[in-house]
């Protein structure tokens, strides 16, 4: 299974922020969108990736308060990426290496989606209880032996 799978399931409604835009804009828009993360982009080119933790990290650094604390200040300037054309198991060995909950994905410089770790997962659980029906479905139609052994 490949990410641009997860992606075609997912859909392509995509959300970014800008890195000169006040983090607080950010914040509710993630909160409003109801999202871990947002994809940070600078002329049309991905610059970084925010996240719940990069948010959370900066706030404490800030004693409790966002002010007027900069995307750009927050956010992961070095973000994990792969393409669509990626392994979901590499990808899945990517993020936990790593600990990243969210993946843009990229082609040639193009923003193509954003995939979790949660999205991840749950492709995984589909495939194998698709294989699991499978299996079922296959003994349950297994062919009796002629002279009534198991063989």
């Amino acid at each position: 299974m490949k990410v641009s799978d997860i992606l075609r399931v997912k859909g392509n409604t995509l959300y970014t922020a800008n890195a000169d835009e006040p983090l607080a804009n950010a914040i509710s828009i993630m909160a409003e969108k109801d999202m871990g993360s947002l994809v940070v982009m600078e002329h049309g080119e991905l610059v970084g990736m925010l996240t719940f933790r990069e948010v959370i990290q900066t706030v404490v650094k800030n004693g409790g308060l966002v002010g007027k604390t900069l995307v750009r200040t927050a956010m992961d300037d070095a973000p994990l990426t792969c393409t669509s054309e990626t392994e979901l198991d590499e990808v899945r060995r990517m993020m936990l290496d790593r600990h990243a909950r969210y993946m843009p994905v990229m082609d040639n410089r193009m923003l193509m989606g954003v995939i979790s770790f949660y999205d991840v997962a749950k492709a995984v659980v589909d495939s194998q209880n698709f294989e699991n029906k499978m299996l079922k479905a296959y003994i349950r139609d297994w062919p009796d032996a002629e002279d009534g052994s198991l063989n």
